[in-house]
């Protein structure tokens, strides 16, 4: 019988320990591929309001998101498992790694790798930041397995399953010969973990890297022309039979979506999609941004500060920031429109979210009417000569901001391109 779906996609960190678990208790699970970055329906976003992955939904109806409570959930289904430990203590301690995998190490990765494949833009502080955090966290692993062989107790535990898969990632991009010369401790239970049969069996053949990928934006790639299509012969001409047939086909065809209000706008000078390239290859402040403001027609493109209005509700910063991708995710039909950054700004329970968006026209609400919860955000229009710095600030993601006489530093940000 069916356990239900999982909603994810092949190599997803934080679905990996999730899977293993399925597969070794024998849960009949169907994987549906989701690709958050690629757009989520609104049938999704009724099952994961953020848009994120994974999510679970059972034959029974029951919903779960949320990676570590997933794992758990698919764990306690053997009674008899061992993988939660034996003790209160050991399940105590198998979350607290799991939290600080998911929380303390993935993020620094993340943001680590993920300017430098493209994923998002290219800033040489953020991503030496994230770097230096995400090495921070692995040295606590480090140590604690100097004297111990698995994260809890003396056997393999949900904490190191989850904890593999999570840090495989700097092992796909970063960990290379030297790196694993220079923390032998992290790299023998990574291996260990590796191959063992629950884990090998969902993902590829462990294969350690030689060098690391250079820190560097990534390349642009250059967009091929298309080959001019040799013109197809003439077709006979149908039958008087044959063109009412084909006749009633056309009228069976379902009416066009409607088109997007901002598509009657004459074609603009500067391509939207040539800035967003230049944003996320580039140095921001160096490169990008006086190029931008070289390139800039006030005539074809308004600039546009957003502000939360909710932030006394925000607690976690990285729940804000899960807050951010989801209004993304909503803004998705007007991305041949739009263009910006959205940040969290302070710490847990004391923050604000802030962003700068370059629009096409001069007017915001067609572009931002798309997402159901604009209304939880502020939109003031912008005026170049006054506001340069604010929307460079914006886009940077190098700077505080000063809210009611209060310093917020810079937490996390998300770019919509």
């Amino acid at each position: 019988m069916s356990f239900g779906k999982l909603y994810t996609y092949a190599g997803n960190p934080r679905s990996t320990a999730i899977r293993a678990v399925a597969k070794e208790n024998k849960l009949d699970l169907e994987i549906v591929q989701t690709v958050p970055h690629e757009g989520v329906s609104q049938d999704y976003l009724k099952i994961n309001h953020l848009g994120r992955v994974p999510s679970f939904v059972g034959t029974d109806g029951y919903t779960l998101t949320e990676c570590m409570a997933i794992a758990i959930y698919f764990t306690s289904q053997n009674e008899k498992t061992t993988l939660l430990g034996k003790t209160k203590q050991d399940y105590a301690s198998i979350v607290r790694w799991m939290s600080f995998a998911n929380t303390e190490v993935l993020p620094g990765l993340a943001g680590w790798f993920r300017p430098i494949i493209g994923r998002d833009p290219f800033n040489k502080k953020s991503v030496d930041d994230s770097k230096k955090a995400a090495q921070q966290a692995v040295k606590v692993l480090e140590q604690h397995l100097w004297v111990n062989t698995f994260l809890v107790g003396e056997r393999l535990s949900l904490a190191d399953l989850f904890t593999a898969g999570i840090i495989s990632r700097g092992f796909q991009y970063f960990y290379d010969k030297k790196w694993r010369a220079d923390n032998p401790n992290v790299t023998r239970w990574f291996e260990t973990v590796y191959n063992q049969p629950i884990y090998s069996a969902v993902v590829d053949k462990l294969q350690f890297i030689d060098e690391a990928i250079k820190e560097v934006p990534p390349r642009k790639e250059k967009e091929e022309k298309p080959k001019k299509e040799q013109a197809p012969k003439a077709a006979a001409k149908p039958k008087a039979k044959e063109v009412v047939e084909e006749e009633e086909e056309e009228e069976e065809k379902p009416a066009p979506k409607p088109k997007h209000p901002l598509e009657a706008l004459p074609k603009p000078n500067l391509a939207i999609d040539d800035w967003k390239r230049k944003y996320s290859n580039e140095e921001t402040r160096e490169v990008a941004l006086p190029w931008f403001w070289e390139n800039f027609n006030p005539e074809e493109y308004s600039l546009w500060r957003v502000d939360y209005k909710y932030n006394k509700e925000l607690t976690e910063t990285f729940m804000s920031s899960n807050l951010i991708t989801g209004f993304f995710t909503r803004l998705d039909a007007s991305r041949k429109y739009l263009f910006g950054c959205a940040s969290v700004y302070g710490v847990a329970n004391d923050s604000v979210i802030r962003g700068a968006f370059m629009v096409r026209g001069q007017d915001a609400r067609p572009a931002f009417d798309v997402a159901p919860d604009i209304d939880s955000y502020e939109l003031s229009k912008l005026d170049r000569s006054k506001d340069q710095e604010f929307v460079d600030d914006m886009w940077a993601w190098d700077k505080p901001i000063e809210v009611n006489g209060k310093t917020y530093e810079w937490a996390d940000g998300k770019i919509f391109k």
